[in-house]
């Protein structure tokens, strides 16, 4: 397809047979609108790797013909990813209100808001880019300000829902506008991106009310400090915290930066109210009785060096859970976290505290923010689309949800389920999927991206074979050895260590003779060649591969 072609076209470069990174894009003609730009983090096996963000080559290469990025809600894998990309391709941004404060605090920590255009939307706003007409509908999620996108084609109609849910009595009386939703249906929708977290799970999503008659009942029966760990980003969470510590005459003390960041945020655009008073700094919990206090931290999918963890392990200086203590998990547990939460939730246990965790009925203390299978259902039968394509999601979600909207009509040969990077070409409406662009992930160490492959290959290496470093004190002038090398061992451990000592010392003895006999090797080549002979020798005694990493020290 050449560029300028007038071709409809739909793409992600994150969020398909994954949880988390998301980021889609719709393109007509020359003219690219991105949706999210999200990060997730990384598994045990990436090490060192603070986050993953999408690979935005493609993006780069056309970014004369991307036009904006529009962001459905603030969550960390719909936002994480952002400053990452203005720093490439540094076009406008849409957003809600609390969304951009949000974006605003990345954007300062990287130091590009100044050179950042941010422009604030909200469901009615309508925005004009090239023969796009783009427009919006309120969706109800787990943090506030959420929008579904709709892009007006001449092609036709195409619906972002992003992540949402249908709860007609939300705490934060921010109602999803099914009326909108059902116009958009009924005027015609040629194509649905629609989420699917909880494709798997039956019936209709709770409602976030539940959670805060528990809550308010478990801090009525609490003896002493109530520690709450939740989401930062789900107000309506830390709402129902500050509700139940106004009605039990209990002051708040915020733990972790992104708790701190996000309340300040929230606090600051009139999303939460907290009374004038109500929080106290965390220097000051002592001062007051421990059935006075209310902790509220970060911490609740087991990160190890969040609030709760370092809680439960006696580490947070000037702060301490004891016996009797209440501390409730107000979230569930993402898969892949499980045995860290499970790990944390033992360590309060042994430390005397009243533990209240799970999700969902189990504890009464989290709702999900995703719909399930009644919600997608809902959402499909609003929208009666021709084509569908289910986003947001690991491969089993995406094809229960196929298996969703075909109960409720949707053809399933006009059903798409796609890996990032395949590309749906809509042309005189009809939909195919016969090409993809390169896509991939992006590793994020510190403030440094792009983290090659070879360097994470390297990490594992070390990590479980460890590594051997040799000095050699070497003449300048001779070109031999002056002394026996020094072998240092870092993470290689060995009961016949002695024996391979003695070993390495002859190869590379008999490596410098021999080259220096020659006369004409240079000092890399004398390196790699005691690399390549110390590697094969320890690998056949001891059967491991440690990292070998010569040094040459000219005397």
């Amino acid at each position: 397809m050449k560029t300028g072609d007038k071709i409809l076209s739909v793409y992600a470069l994150g969020g398909l047979n994954e949880i988390g990174k998301n980021m889609y894009a719709v393109e007509y003609g020359n003219d690219i609108v991105l949706i999210d730009c999200g990060n997730k983090f990384p598994d045990e096996n990436l090490l060192g790797i603070d986050l993953i963000i999408p690979d935005i080559s493609y993006l780069i290469e056309n970014q004369d013909r991307v036009r904006a990025l529009i962001v459905t809600h603030g969550h960390e894998d719909h936002i994480g990813g952002i400053p990452f990309f203005l720093k490439k391709v540094n076009v406008p941004v849409y957003a809600t209100r609390f969304t951009l404060g949000l974006i605003e605090l990345k954007l300062k920590e990287l130091r590009i808001l100044r050179e950042s255009e941010l422009h604030e939307v909200n469901s009615d706003s309508e925005i004009e880019i090239g023969e796009m007409n783009i427009n919006f509908f309120k969706v109800n999620h787990s943090i506030p300000d959420c929008l579904g996108i709709v892009f007006h084609t001449p092609e036709g109609t195409i619906v972002h829902t992003g992540d949402f849910k249908f709860d007609l009595t939300p705490t934060n009386q921010e109602r999803p506008e099914i009326h909108k939703m059902a116009k958009i249906g009924d005027e015609g929708v040629l194509l649905l991106l629609s989420e699917s977290t909880n494709a798997e799970r039956s019936g209709y999503t709770p409602s976030e009310q539940m959670v805060g008659e528990n809550l308010e009942n478990m801090f009525i029966k609490a003896k002493r400090k109530v520690i709450v760990s939740t989401f930062a980003s789900n107000v309506s969470r830390v709402q129902q915290v500050v509700h139940a510590s106004k009605k039990t005459n209990r002051k708040i003390a915020l733990l972790g930066r992104s708790m701190v960041n996000v309340v300040k945020v929230a606090m600051g655009r009139g999303y939460l109210n907290v009374p004038e008073g109500m929080l106290i700094e965390a220097d000051e919990i002592n001062d007051f009785a421990p059935e006075m206090v209310t902790i509220l931290c970060t911490g609740s999918q087991g990160e190890p060096m969040a609030a709760l963890s370092r809680l439960s392990t006696g580490n947070f200086r000037g702060v301490e859970i004891l016996a009797e203590d209440t501390v409730i998990l107000a979230a569930g547990p993402i898969p892949g976290n499980e045995k860290n939460v499970t790990t944390i939730v033992d360590n309060l246990y042994q430390l005397g505290a009243h533990v209240i965790y799970g999700s969902g009925s189990s504890s009464g203390m989290h709702v999900s923010g995703h719909g399930y299978q009644e919600d997608l259902k809902l959402m499909l039968t609003l929208m009666k689309p021709k084509y569908f394509i289910p986003i947001h999601g690991e491969y089993r979600m995406l094809h229960h949800h196929r298996m969703l909207a075909k109960s409720v009509g949707v053809e399933a040969e006009n059903t798409f389920i796609l890996k990032n990077g395949d590309v749906v070409d809509i042309e005189n409406s009809t939909a195919r999927s016969t090409r993809t662009i390169p896509v991939g992930s992006t590793y994020v160490d510190g403030v440094d991206e792009g983290v090659m492959k070879f360097v994470l290959q390297d990490r594992k290496r070390i990590s479980e074979d460890g590594m051997l470093m040799i000095i050699l004190p070497m003449s300048k002038a001779e070109g031999e050895l002056l002394s026996e090398p020094e072998i240092v061992s870092r993470g290689f451990l060995d009961n016949n260590f002695a024996e391979i000592r003695k070993g390495i010392n002859q190869i590379i003895i008999d490596t410098i003779s021999e080259l220096h006999g020659a006369n004409r090797y240079s000092w890399n080549t004398k390196k790699k060649q005691i690399k390549k002979l110390v590697w094969k020798y320890v690998k056949e005694k001891t059967r491991k591969e440690p990292m070998i990493i010569p040094i040459l020290i000219e005397i």
